[in-house]
């Protein structure tokens, strides 16, 4: 058994550079939820030496609120805030001689592409353009929409709890986030299992993310999953 560790970076943390060797995919931030033009460039110019699959990770113009509010603005303005960023993305990745291997919407912008057609449809149609493969949550709008466009690559959450439904546990709960890894690889295995998960995400903006995705490699190796990136 094997799965794909991908992590969010690019988000002005502070922590990238010490999170490149532990993963093997990263969904970089476009500037506009998070991060900036430089540090978006730096951590490129790093990550070509690690040997990664290196995404996209467009996400709503609302800083303020890290891009995790939904948004109100009708989906065509929507996807012209997303063509751009991923536009400006493949520039600055063309200018470090890195090829772009997919995309990832960030924040509410992932959960709305997710549940509407018409959304998911617009971000596929980005994908397509770029040839981007697309990473979303399974039998989701995304997902649907990906059919015979885009190669589509199933995620779950390895610090994120899940409902009985298969949704994620609303930020705002108490009971939203896994902080032990050993849970978190376990849940994990039942991902890849029951699911057919392909690649786990872990926030790179959580607390003590080093230690937190350190330990879950561990804990991985110890169920035989391997740590592979997606093709």
């Amino acid at each position: 058994m094997h799965i794909d560790l991908n992590c969010d970076l690019g988000e002005g943390i502070g922590n990238d550079l010490e999170l490149l060797p532990l993963v093997s995919s990263i969904n970089i931030a476009c500037c506009r939820h998070a991060g900036s033009p430089g540090q978006v460039l730096e951590l490129l110019q790093h990550a070509k030496n690690h040997k990664l699959n290196v995404g996209v990770h467009p996400g709503f113009n609302d800083p303020e609120n890290f891009g995790r509010l939904e948004s109100n603005l009708p989906d065509h303005q929507i996807f012209a805030e997303c063509l751009f960023q991923v536009g400006a993305l493949n520039a600055l990745a063309d200018f470090a001689h890195i090829k772009l291997s997919h995309l990832k919407p960030h924040g509410a912008l992932y959960h709305q592409a997710s549940k509407s057609k018409t959304l998911a449809d617009k971000i596929i149609s980005i994908a397509e353009r770029f040839q981007l493969a697309i990473l979303g949550p399974p039998d989701s709008e995304l997902q649907h929409s990906s059919k015979g466009k885009v190669p589509f690559i199933s995620e779950g959450f390895a610090d994120r709890q899940y409902q009985a439904n298969g949704t994620l546990v609303p930020r705002n709960l108490p009971n939203a986030f896994i902080h032990d890894p050993i849970t978190a690889a376990l849940q994990a295995q039942k991902l890849v299992q029951t699911m057919g998960i392909q690649t786990l995400c872990i926030h790179g903006d959580q607390p003590d993310a080093f230690h937190f995705i350190q330990k879950l490699r561990c804990q991985l190796e110890k169920l035989g999953i391997e740590i592979r990136a997606f093709s």
